[in-house]
């Protein structure tokens, strides 16, 4: 059986993302810091919580940095906060973020309702493991106040337009991410979790 592990920021109920790996038969375990050995298969950064306390659990918790956990190695899921702590830094708090990703997260346009609260369409830019059967204009569930800025939009792998092209699929070597929440997102959602395992596999 697969092991992954799902990072808790101690923010909130990551119930159903754990029921999600769950039923893909993914054994799952929940870390609050990166000191033990690395022995799983995959990571996953949730998307509950706030930029700040979330990055300081992160790094001010662990004996290792989340890039020598990791190796360039382990694939990694962002969703959401998650995905975004993967840049440089956001607009929602002062910390810097894991810089594994070039550029920023903004805050989305005012003159959109915040936060972007439900279901949007998927517009497929490129090939990508994690979107293996899933067809363009698929739709995903979404919840958020933010937006990454990539400094390269060839980390893009699909975006979704809410009055604003807001990138929704991101992908940079090991490193996974998504907006929107795959473990809201019905079939479509679990077929990206299969895709993620898949990854995890090999």
């Amino acid at each position: 059986m697969m092991k992954l592990a799902i990072f808790d920021y101690g923010a909130g109920n990551i119930f159903s993302l754990k029921v999600a790996l769950e039923k893909q038969n993914a054994q799952v375990d929940v870390i609050t810091n990166f000191d033990a050995a690395n022995n799983y298969s995959g990571l996953i950064l949730p998307g509950v919580g706030n930029f700040d306390p979330a990055i300081r659990s992160i790094r001010d918790y662990s004996s290792v940095s989340f890039q020598e956990y990791v190796k360039d190695k382990m694939p990694v899921l962002g969703i959401c906060l998650g995905m975004e702590m993967f840049f440089e830094k956001s607009e929602e708090g002062k910390e810097k973020g894991l810089a594994a990703i070039e550029g920023d997260v903004i805050l989305l346009p005012n003159k959109f309702k915040i936060p972007h609260m439900g279901w949007n369409g998927l517009r497929i830019k490129k090939s990508n493991p994690l979107l293996d059967g899933i067809p363009d204009n698929s739709w995903v569930y979404f919840v958020h106040s933010y937006r990454a800025k990539p400094k390269n939009d060839d980390v893009v792998v699909a975006d979704s337009d809410y009055g604003i092209d807001v990138p929704a699929v991101i992908s940079k070597g090991n490193l996974y991410g998504t907006q929107f929440h795959p473990e809201k997102s019905g079939k479509i959602g679990s077929l990206m979790i299969k895709n993620f395992l898949r990854e995890c596999k090999k």
